[in-house]
């Protein structure tokens, strides 16, 4: 780090939802040029962390900044020229189609004085190549499989040309060869174009393949974070996710890989209270 504030940080925040508190006097800060990946066990807080840094929830206590601002202080079109969000859950407005949908992201872009233009079309038409899902620019959203609708969403992301990127569970309908395809553009808009990137994902093998920086959070604290070569550990994935495992180098990228134990080894594993976890019956 060089000592200077990040651009994107929470500071002290309480996260709430219909008065269930979900984390509690959190603090996280985003490295500028990073590709940063939120991991964690089901409902740990990961999503809420990053809705948070996203503006889209209202905090209980403490500050997200941007640029050393009140995120909830800046106006909304500066905020979407700054940071783009691609949600878990998108719900298209029925009877779009895939290029509308795309060009879309270019809203924060207009203004008065400047209407749709050329360079709006080519940055659509590459965001929508770059995810594959240009030969579709003329089909509906809604008559989509969704794999290709999560490829649209993530084009109309692409589209918005923000320096921030944030993604939750991007991956989320796709199959594997698409998960693969989805990441390394992620990493190509890291590397090449130095956007900052934030994913939650589940994944922890491909969260340690692509991130250049790890938070693992588990009830809404931040247990680790840091390189994945650093942070990825047999200890560290107990303590997260309790399961028991060997992490060895991948044969391919040299980053940590996670083998979990086998069936009968975790079986032997002792649970909370020390005694061993037993088999799970078999239904007759």
């Amino acid at each position: 780090m060089n000592g200077q504030p990040q651009r994107l940080s929470a500071d002290a925040v309480t996260l709430a939802y219909d008065r269930r508190t979900i984390a509690r006097d959190l603090s996280v800060a985003i490295p500028d040029n990073s590709f940063t990946v939120i991991v964690g066990p089901n409902a740990c807080g990961k999503s809420t962390l990053l809705r948070a840094l996203s503006r889209m929830l209202k905090l209980s206590e403490g500050r997200v900044l941007l640029d050393g601002q009140s995120i909830h202080s800046l106006p909304a079109k500066k905020v979407a020229r700054t940071l783009g969000l691609l949600p878990q859950s998108s719900v298209a407005p029925d009877g779009i189609t895939v290029a509308d949908l795309v060009g879309r992201g270019r809203y924060p872009h207009q203004g008065l004085l400047r209407q749709w233009s050329a360079e709006d079309q080519r940055v659509v038409e590459e965001a929508m190549a770059a995810t594959g899902v240009a030969e579709l620019a003329d089909r509906y959203v809604d008559e989509l499989s969704g794999g290709q609708r999560q490829r649209v969403w993530i084009a109309m992301a692409l589209a918005q040309q923000t320096p921030l990127l944030l993604l939750d569970e991007p991956t989320t309908f796709l199959d594997i060869q698409h998960q693969i395809d989805i990441l390394d553009l992620c990493a190509e808009l890291h590397e090449t174009q130095g956007r900052t990137l934030v994913a939650v994902l589940h994944d922890l093998n491909q969260a340690a393949r692509y991130a250049t920086h790890l938070i693992a959070v588990r009830d809404g604290e931040v247990v680790a974070e840091g390189p994945p070569s650093e942070v990825v550990t047999a200890e560290l994935v107990e303590r997260v996710f309790g399961l028991r495992c060997q992490v060895i180098e991948d044969p391919e990228t040299g980053t940590p890989l996670v083998v979990p134990a086998g069936r009968k080894a975790r079986a032997r594993q002792p649970g909370p209270t020390g005694a061993p976890v037993p088999e799970p019956a078999l239904r007759k």
